[in-house]
């Protein structure tokens, strides 16, 4: 714990609270209460002048927090020094391009704002080298003559080294992400090559996109992120924007309940545009257009429209860790002069008394119509999503935007209702929350996984991305991401979360260690698993090799018989099954392996 409380003094700039008085108070308390009074001062350093801070503060400390007993001793200077060791060259010396390269092979961008001070020192010191240096595309290149001593490398990485420790331990969620980028490439490539479905055409500003254009951006609970095809395209959010203000109205309002009390939770079973209410006389859901229409009209009433509009932007910006977000005059015009239908629904409504007191239609109606116009990019998108799988904190900035109640209930909503008429079929299907939009897009929640934006203009005919929903198909087919795969027996499916090597060295222990205890009902139960039983150790040593040196005749036959092993496999030394049983003096495991010798050679006289 001391070792992260050394970190905090490294960020004292700005502070209100004397360091010195926060050291007198660490040490004046015993160890287990050090954690409250450490957590009780960065909660006063959040609430300063300095929010960014603060919650950097923090993130610190939840790390801390969670360190086990094991570990408190874990030394920040150490691992710098250890990071130095290993990464340094033949003349003592780290190459920025080399190091920047490990980042992003663990999933972390050179924009990530958590990596901003190790970035701005980086360039600080390529500047005083080079005073003359261009910047130009700040890629590998960009850096790639840049070499740090030890004591400079230190220096630059420091501010950052939570972060940078984890992407170096490969301690994130997606532990082998260059493997789960590859299984995306290829569900990306196969959905470029469906043609289905017309761009919306209702909206002549929606019209204009090129029904070739297809992006995919992930971005993972930890600010893993990945990107394919035209992830830099800005396009209206639409439809997706209803979950968000959704969340934005329960977040906000003391009685989180109290939404309900004009909007239903309920599918409708009827298109998202279609004039009816439900039995109690109110829209049937936030997620159709006459629900996010009532949604509307409850964010920040006692404000203004521009300053309504205003504070939205700025949540929905803290959503995407401040990168795109802009907003769109034209298609804001193009709703304008196509919203007969939704002004109908509106007057209907306001027939039926669905409006909280005070709430002005042509007011609100132009506020809903702004919503749907607010422009994003399928990377900042990603960013919206992840934030929702993370329980309403932004990865990339550690801001908590939105309560936890709130996004479980916004998650719920999209599962059951997001995907227009085909939201039964798709929660079916894919078992995931997600929120679809007439431009194209698709927003796809993996709860404390990971956020994903699809955006593709043609749809299907019922008004979905026809790539967007192929896409979450074939992810569900790859991955247990299925609201219902059982994440122990899910028929090869991969678990993302899972490190593929730890994995493939505890099936290799189990099976080994059945073996030699002479386990059958552990070898027939790894077996029915599907793990492959021919699996060996680093010394090639299988478990039949294991089975016939401990004598373990059971388990030898069960392999023979059950499992077809290979009976003629050869161990480092170039031992067989049958060298052990020999060497070990196991005579009736000796006949046995014999006797399938020779049913393995020549099958015919059997």
């Amino acid at each position: 714990m001391y070792k992260y409380f050394r970190v905090l003094k490294r960020l004292h700039k700005g502070l209100i609270i004397p360091w010195t008085h926060a050291d007198r108070s660490f040490h004046s308390v015993s160890p287990s209460g050090r954690s409250f009074d450490v957590s009780r001062y960065c909660g006063r350093i959040s609430s300063f002048s300095n929010p960014v801070l603060g919650r950097t503060i923090s993130s610190i400390v939840h790390e801390a927090l969670h360190v086990d007993q094991a570990d408190t001793d874990w030394n920040i200077d150490q691992f710098e020094d250890r990071l130095f060791e290993i990464l340094s060259d033949s003349n003592g010396k780290v190459s920025v391009a080399k190091f920047k390269s490990i980042l992003a092979f663990s999933g972390l961008k050179d924009t990530d704002p958590r990596l901003k001070e190790c970035m701005t020192n980086f360039e600080n010191v390529l500047q005083s080298n080079q005073p003359d240096h261009q910047d130009s595309a700040k890629s590998m290149d960009y850096y790639g003559g840049l070499y740090l001593d030890k004591k400079t490398f230190k220096e630059c990485i420091q501010e950052n080294i939570i972060l940078i420790s984890k992407s170096m331990k490969n301690d994130f969620i997606v532990p082998e992400w260059q493997s789960f980028k590859q299984e995306i490439d290829k569900i990306y490539r196969n959905c470029r090559n469906n043609t289905n479905g017309d761009v919306a055409s209702y909206i002549p500003q929606l019209a204009r996109y090129s029904p070739d254009f297809w992006g995919v951006s992930v971005c993972t609970v930890d600010g893993q992120r990945y990107s394919n095809g035209d992830t830099s395209v800005p396009f209206s959010l639409q439809s997706c924007s209803k979950p968000l203000t959704y969340c934005m109205v329960q977040s906000t309002d003391e009685y989180i309940e109290r939404v309900h009390k004009y909007v239903g939770h309920e599918p409708s079973g009827r298109s998202f545009n279609e004039i009816s209410l439900d039995y109690q006389n109110k829209p049937h859901n936030p997620m159709i257009n006459s629900g996010a229409i009532i949604v509307s009209s409850l964010l920040k009433p006692e404000l203004s429209l521009p300053d309504r509009f205003d504070w939205t932007t700025k949540m929905m910006s803290k959503m995407t860790g401040g990168e795109h977000l802009s907003f769109n005059n034209a298609v804001f015009l193009s709703e304008r002069e196509t919203a007969d239908r939704n002004f109908a629904l509106a007057y209907y409504m306001r027939e039926n008394k669905c409006y909280p007191a005070g709430a002005d239609l042509l007011e609100n109606m132009e506020f809903f119509d702004k919503l749907c116009s607010i422009e994003v990019t399928c990377e900042s998108a990603s960013v919206i999503a992840a934030t929702l799988a993370n329980g309403g904190i932004c990865p990339m900035t550690g801001e908590k935007v939105f309560n936890s109640a709130a996004v479980r209930n916004t998650l719920s909503l999209m599962h059951s209702c997001g995907m227009y008429d085909y939201s039964g079929e798709f929660a079916f299907r894919v078992g995931l929350p997600a929120k679809s939009g007439v431009s194209g897009t698709v927003l796809l929640v993996v709860p404390n996984v990971m956020g994903i934006c699809l955006w593709s203009p043609p749809l299907d005919k019922w008004g979905n991305s026809c790539r967007g929903i192929q896409f979450c198909q074939e992810l569900v087919n790859v991955y247990n991401f299925h609201n219902y795969d059982n994440l122990k027996h899910t028929e090869k499916k991969m678990d993302p979360t899972r490190r593929r090597m730890d994995t493939m060295s505890q099936d290799v222990v189990n099976i080994l260690f059945g073996a030699f205890n002479g386990d059958v009902s552990a070898l027939r139960r790894y077996y029915l698993l599907g793990l492959d039983m021919n699996i060996a150790d680093y010394d090639g040593r299988t478990a039949l090799h294991v089975a016939a040196a401990e004598g373990q005749e059971q388990a030898v036959r069960f392999l023979l018989e059950k499992c077809s092993v290979n009976v003629n496999i050869k161990d480092r030394w170039g031992f067989t099954p049958l060298d052990e049983a020999e060497r070990f003096e196991h005579p009736e495991i000796v006949r046995l392996l014999q006797s399938f010798r020779e049913i393995r050679d020549h099958p015919e006289s059997d």
